[in-house]
């Protein structure tokens, strides 16, 4: 890749998206999903993943453990699996490297290789050819999107969930570490939606209620027709405006489609909602992007 023209960045404000190929050599790639492999190998499954429900109560702390390891799992690494991998003894009744969603949420923090990728100059050169002053890294997850079951993502703004005054402080980089089809579900986008402003927005709930989250507003209805699909090869990249409407189709297919993506915001002037779910941690303050 040698960089953003002038007309990939018009494009990116445009469209609110950009297609980049190349970002990541093929070896690179591989190097990613190697260690995500061991990293799998070695995971500790949640208790509450494995809980074996049996009554209205058992059933709500099970949902209420699920919703606290994501609502802290800011400043960690942590495990989200595919609906009905275990059985009801809590055994994987698929294979491991296949149960799981997504993991999630500081791998650039705490793996080396990820972390390199994340600061690399690759990666610096593209965020200030669009002008970022004070980058920071929000967060980042490895996304399986697992053969036959890897499910549909729909439509949505990555500002409902990493909200900041002003808005457009945001941005999503989302690297294919194999090909992204149209088949195995890529993203779709609806160019120029960025510039509509949001319309819901997730929410910390007051400490000590029940559930931990919720929305204010709601997503909007949008016409299927608008969506345009962004297939991108192997080591490519798309930039994702924190506005713009994007989603992804079901993998029914029989290839996988691993990503790793990860989010940066300019802190410049940028108000972070302490309302947002994710927060910074003393054990993992947003790093810079340059450091």
């Amino acid at each position: 890749m040698e960089g953003l023209t002038d007309q990939d960045v018009q494009k990116y404000r445009d469209e609110g998206y950009l297609v980049l190929d190349g970002l990541l050599s093929p070896d690179e790639c591989d190097a990613l999903r190697d260690r995500m492999s061991e990293i799998i190998e070695r995971m500790d499954v949640p208790e509450h993943c494995r809980t074996q429900f049996s009554t209205d109560h058992d059933e709500q702390l099970k949902t209420q453990g699920n919703a606290d390891y994501f609502i802290t799992s800011g400043d960690k690494i942590r495990f989200f699996f595919e609906k009905g991998v275990f059985d009801d003894k809590g055994e994987f009744i698929v294979p491991k490297e296949q149960s799981l969603n997504k993991i999630g949420h500081a791998l650039h923090a705490y793996e080396p290789l990820f972390k390199a990728v994340t600061h690399s100059p690759k990666v610096q050169n593209v965020i200030k050819k669009l002008g970022l002053i004070n980058p920071v890294i929000l967060q980042s997850m490895y996304i399986f999107k697992q053969p036959g079951i890897g499910g549909e993502v729909t439509p949505h703004q990555d500002a409902t969930f990493l909200y900041t005054q002003p808005l457009g402080r945001v941005m999503g980089i989302w690297i294919a570490l194999e090909d992204a089809t149209l088949e195995n579900g890529c993203l779709w986008f609806i160019p120029g939606s960025h510039n509509d402003g949001i319309s819901r927005r997730m929410v910390r709930t007051p400490k000590g209620t029940f559930p931990l989250t919720d929305f204010i507003g709601r997503e909007k209805n949008y016409d299927d027709k608008l969506f345009i699909p962004a297939p991108v090869k192997k080591g490519g990249a798309v930039l994702i405006h924190g506005e713009v409407v994007h989603r992804s189709a079901a993998n029914t297919s029989a290839a996988s489609r691993h990503v790793y993506t990860f989010h940066i915001m300019d802190s410049q002037n940028t108000v972070w909602s302490p309302e947002n779910w994710l927060q910074p941690t003393e054990e993992l303050p947003f790093p810079s992007l340059y450091t």
